[in-house]
């Protein structure tokens, strides 16, 4: 029963980005052409890739609203190294994703250490890391070039550029963590019940600091895609970012109380809104109301999320 569920919600999610497409496609003559979907896939990667790790944190029964300035973090140390410090591409990328991972493993520490609410901690962080970009940079923009012009480059046969492949592989990488491995459901667990998997041998602490710090890592990994889109490294990059990865893993079915969730359907989520807002381009919307829009789907996700709790938990009482 719990396996149909999961293929019926995969379905309306599927059937819901189709649907928007279609619409789209009425709406507007030009919808439908190879540079709408060049659009759409250029601006996939960095938010599948920090979506994919607030999954992961939303599952584990956290939140993380730091990954936007952690993917600021990425670029600006990776701007310092080959800008000012003339260092190679293979380097800097190493200490990119260094510094991102350090942040996400600080935002676990502090969680685990000080026993506060993940939503506190991820926003001092979130303050903290953005400064630390601006001190990087000097609180200018470093330009680049073509330094990651790999990610941006299309893949010979396929159309597709580096970075959407990259996201996509580690989508289907993270959903098999998820899924397949003693670690994917312990996060599941401790997500569900943090007390009671403590009882069972699992560590609560040990699976907030390895979720934290995948998000890290992997907001790292956005921040560098970013980077690369851009020929340049910007400390305001990935500024709401972080609205953004909560709502499409939240159109993706995962809970904000923790213990469900799919990175497939995050992906989806992550399709989903990149559909709406190329869609709203199209149409000639202003970038003020695609905000509004785009603020109204995250409100419309969460009501949705808030009103599935409730039911599920209407129906436990029931049985019980």
């Amino acid at each position: 029963m719990p396996r149909l569920r999961h293929y019926s919600e995969f379905l309306f999610l599927a059937l819901l980005l189709a649907a928007l497409a279609g619409l789209f496609g009425v709406l507007s003559d030009h919808f439908w052409s190879v540079a709408t979907l060049q659009t759409i896939t250029n601006r996939i990667p960095a938010l599948a890739l920090a979506a994919l790790g607030m999954t992961f944190v939303l599952i584990a029964g956290g939140i993380d609203l730091s990954v936007g300035s952690v993917s600021a973090v990425a670029g600006a140390v990776f701007g310092w190294c080959v800008a000012d410090h003339n260092l190679s591409v293979g380097v800097a990328f190493g200490a990119a994703l260094t510094a991102a991972l350090g942040c996400g493993l600080l935002n676990g520490t502090l969680v685990n250490v000080l026993l506060m609410p993940s939503f506190i901690v991820t926003l001092g962080v979130l303050e903290a890391a953005r400064g630390a970009a601006y001190l990087v940079t000097g609180s200018q923009t470093k330009y680049l070039g073509e330094k990651l012009g790999w990610l941006q480059d299309s893949v010979a046969g396929l159309g597709l550029s580096g970075a959407f492949l990259l996201a996509a592989g580690l989508t289907i990488g993270a959903q098999f963590v998820l899924t397949r491995t003693v670690l994917g459901r312990q996060m599941v667990a401790v997500g569900t019940n943090a007390e009671a998997a403590r009882l069972v041998g699992i560590s609560p602490s040990r699976i907030r600091a390895i979720v934290f710090a995948l998000a890290g890592g992997l907001a790292g990994l956005a921040g560098l895609c970013h980077v690369a889109r851009l020929g340049a490294a910007d400390p305001n990059a990935g500024s709401g970012i972080e609205l953004s990865a909560i709502a499409a893993a939240v159109i993706g079915g995962t809970s904000l109380m923790g213990g469900r969730g799919s990175m497939l359907a995050t992906f989806i989520g992550v399709l989903i809104i990149a559909t709406l807002e190329a869609g709203l381009a199209h149409l000639g919307v202003s970038e003020p109301m695609k905000r509004v829009a785009t603020g109204i789907v995250i409100v419309g996700a969460v009501g949705a999320e808030a009103v599935r709790a409730r039911l599920a938990a209407r129906r436990m009482r029931l049985a019980a």
